[in-house]
């Protein structure tokens, strides 16, 4: 394999990042956020999510924040969906995306969701049957792909064989976390191999949290292997609120630096991208670094 000539970054700041931050931010700052990103040149920017407001408070304004966002040509606006209520929600709100979350993990299942993995794939095969006959993409996310807070190293087998779950529901695309920062560089390529000796790499996006500061050297390990998706957060906000001990997720600034550095084109500005790390910082009101 040969490391791709261009990446998409798939932008998950003002979901995924702002989830687990203690102050909250209005709607309109969040689509002040998602518009600056936009205006930075990411193409996809996950902008909602619509779970349960008494699960994850700061997000409970996903309506309001996609009711507010103007249409941009050639930009993207997922949003995250638990169940058949959420998806409801997010059709309600002019969602053209979506994306499903699962773990192959029975422990991390528990604490996210309340449920065994089988219940957890049971729960959302209507939504993906729903999305796919609105002819709303589905995109699936695995969380604790490297390891799991709750039972420690994660089979890569098994994290191939909820991908291939996922694939055959209809998601398009499925993004490999390492919700807790786990990884290193050998383990990060042997679960993406395993995973990709199912579904073709082109299909996969990892998604790395920096919680020993690995999540660049585990970004070179699988671009080596021809990965071409990969989750970031500006600023390097976020973390898990159903994970003890998952910190930020990689920083976008970080990534499109690695990418320049590497040849790899990204198409974003990074002084405009910069610009929307401290914006964001000072409406949280911690550091931008």
């Amino acid at each position: 394999m040969t490391m791709p000539e261009a990446v998409t970054i798939v932008e998950v700041g003002p979901r995924d990042g702002l989830q687990n931050e203690p102050r909250s931010v209005t709607a309109a700052v969040k689509i002040e956020l998602i518009e600056r990103l936009a205006a930075a040149g990411l193409t996809v920017i996950e902008a909602a999510s619509f779970v349960s407001p008494k699960a994850v408070l700061q997000l409970a304004d996903g309506a309001e924040v996609m009711t507010g966002l103007a249409a941009r040509e050639g930009v993207r606006y997922p949003v995250l969906v638990p169940n058949m209520k959420g998806f409801d929600a997010a059709m309600a709100a002019g969602a053209k995306e979506i994306a499903i979350f699962g773990s192959p993990s029975e422990g991390f299942t528990q604490a996210n969701i309340n449920c065994s993995v089988a219940d957890s794939i049971e729960r959302f095969r209507p939504v993906c049957e729903a999305a796919l006959a609105r002819d709303v993409r589905v995109r699936g996310y695995i969380s604790c792909t490297l390891g799991c807070p709750f039972e420690g190293d994660m089979d890569p087998l098994a994290v191939a064989r909820f991908a291939v779950t996922l694939r055959d529901m209809g998601c398009f695309e499925i993004s490999l976390g390492d919700t807790i920062g786990v990884g290193r560089p050998d383990t990060a390529s042997a679960m993406f191999e395993a995973v990709a000796a199912e579904i073709p790499i082109g299909q996969l996006a990892a998604h790395f949290h920096d919680t020993h500061g690995r999540s660049l050297d585990n970004l070179r390990a699988v671009l080596d292997l021809g990965v071409s998706v990969i989750d970031t957060s500006v600023a390097g906000l976020g973390g898990c609120p159903f994970a003890p001990g998952a910190s930020g997720n990689v920083a976008t600034e970080a990534v499109v630096g690695l990418l320049d550095e590497l040849g790899i084109e990204s198409g974003i500005n990074l002084d405009l991208l910069v610009d929307t790390g401290r914006f964001i910082c000072d409406e949280l009101g911690i550091a931008y670094t």
